[in-house]
């Protein structure tokens, strides 16, 4: 395969629709997760601009705002890591204020990229509010790999491989890629956001998180684990939540009174990533780690999260996961406001079993919703539509997060 052959994402027409009424589009993402070849191949005639080019730096930080208004002989401009000249968002607000002015608005114009989202909401607090639509993207998902016929048939091995093209692609090995990313994001983005911080420490602090990847956030164990103090493994939590290397999962508490925990579910944003810093060197380890349920349950949590990502959506808006007093507990459970709730329960096994709906009946039943409206998202192959429940395969988990 072509090295620079583009793999399609399930981005390209929402950008384009929303690129036609607002301002400045922002994509934002991991490293790598392919937000520069997305926002090139959505819109070719763009003047592209990377910050991580010191002469592009060099040329902005001589006059910001001639570099933003200058005709560059383009429909709009691409400016990829914008977050290395966080200033050009504050001029940006004052151009698109001047062209709504002079009734000389741009739709679609300013196109940034992001490896952060820490800034962007900053800004957007700040000043840029009603002027940016952002699209948060992560790395493949499962939906679009199998579109590409890039999906294997092994949910180890999916596993194993994460979201990253050049994994998927057989450019680069896992154990290569991996080191090479988290030396470059210790190095820059979480520099970037603390500058006095420890990277041996906080490479530490990554690997104990990934062994708690499907699983409720302890911050004081954490903290205690890595041997830091509560608030500085908040701080931290922070950084890899804006720096789309975790997500967490939030409780639902609404209707069915109190609640166990107020703590979210920590979740890595890609499971090929947690598997590295797990030392899980093989699909065959994976198979039989005490952790591949957890692993399962993280790849399917993530491909929720990038459906609604891809159709530039929130998943906090709509996905959660629940457990009451007496410790019965669903994996994740949507909230579509008036359309209703759905409830999710997530097992890796490949065979299916009557004791999977038991906590799907069990908050049916308390929510006086019909067994018909449950799905199990299992290890297997094949999507069964029954009285007790939907059953569907991992591969098409994404089906059930619509909107």
């Amino acid at each position: 395969m072509n090295p620079k052959k583009y793999i399609p994402r399930n981005y390209e027409e929402r950008l384009s629709d929303f690129a036609k009424r607002w301002s400045i589009i922002a994509i934002l993402g991991p490293r790598q997760s392919g937000k520069t070849t997305l926002a090139q191949e959505t819109f070719p005639n763009h003047a592209y601009f990377s910050l991580e080019n010191p002469k592009t730096r060099k040329m902005i930080r001589e006059d910001i705002e001639d570099f933003l208004t200058r005709d560059h002989n383009a429909s709009g401009m691409i400016i990829d890591e914008f977050q290395l000249e966080p200033d050009i968002l504050s001029y940006l607000q004052g151009i698109i204020d001047h062209d709504r002015f002079n009734d000389t608005e741009r739709p679609g114009y300013f196109i940034l990229t992001g490896s952060h989202n820490f800034l962007m909401n900053q800004y957007i607090t700040q000043s840029l509010a009603g002027r940016v639509y952002i699209f948060n993207m992560l790395p493949l998902s499962l939906k679009e790999l199998s579109s590409n016929n890039l999906l294997k048939e092994d949910v180890n091995q999916a596993i194993f491989n994460g979201g990253y093209a050049r994994i998927i692609c057989k450019y680069t090995e896992p154990e290569e890629f991996y080191e090479s990313y988290v030396n470059t994001y210790l190095e820059r983005d979480v520099r970037q956001l603390d500058k006095v911080i420890d990277p041996i420490t906080f490479r530490k602090f990554m690997g104990l998180c990934a062994i708690r990847t499907g699983q409720l956030l302890n911050i004081s164990a954490l903290a205690n684990d890595c041997k830091i103090t509560v608030e500085k493994a908040n701080e931290w939590i922070n950084i890899l939540c804006a720096s789309y290397i975790i997500d967490l999962l939030p409780p639902y508490y609404k209707n069915y009174g109190k609640v166990l925990v107020k703590s979210p579910k920590l979740y890595f944003c890609d499971t090929g990533l947690a598997c590295w810093l797990l030392n899980i060197k093989s699909v065959e380890t994976l198979a039989f780690h005490d952790l591949r349920g957890n692993l399962f349950e993280t790849l399917i949590i993530m491909e929720f999260c990038k459906k609604f990502y891809s159709i530039g959506k929130s998943p906090s808006r709509f996905m959660f996961f629940w457990r009451d007093t007496q410790g019965h507990e669903l994996d994740c459970l949507f909230d579509y406001g008036s359309e209703g709730l759905v409830p999710v329960e997530i097992k890796s096994s490949q065979k299916v079993s009557a004791d999977f709906f038991k906590e799907l009946h069990y908050w049916c039943d308390i929510g006086k919703k019909d067994y018909a409206t449950a799905c199990l998202i299992y290890g297997g192959a094949e999507n069964h539509h029954e009285a007790r429940g939907r059953t569907i395969s991992w591969k098409n988990a994404s089906d059930i997060a619509q909107w």
